[in-house]
């Protein structure tokens, strides 16, 4: 049953990526035009500002992160849905 509801909360916050298009740049497991998912979890890993400094990064945008491709601000994207896509990413790299 667990896993279920794991399996359904990945849905739904692979689906707010989709919606917010943030998989336009990147994707889960391979890198795109930015950085993949799983690499961002890794990088911050044991973080304990992660969440919130990269809903800042969604929210704001950011450059010299990851390169010099910049990555615009989300500004489509509420606070909310920022910070619920900023832990999601932060889980996939375990």
């Amino acid at each position: 049953m667990l896993s279920t509801l794991a399996a359904g909360a990945a849905h739904a916050q692979t689906g707010l990526a989709r919606d917010n298009g943030c998989l336009v740049c990147h994707s889960v497991q391979r890198k795109v035009v930015g950085p993949a998912f799983e690499d961002v979890a890794r990088r911050y890993a044991g973080d304990d500002g992660a969440v919130e400094r990269l809903t800042q990064r969604v929210l704001r945008g950011s450059v010299g992160q990851w390169g010099t491709q910049a990555m615009p601000a989300n500004v489509g994207t509420s606070p909310d849905e920022a910070r619920i896509l900023a832990a999601w990413v932060l889980t996939l790299g375990r």
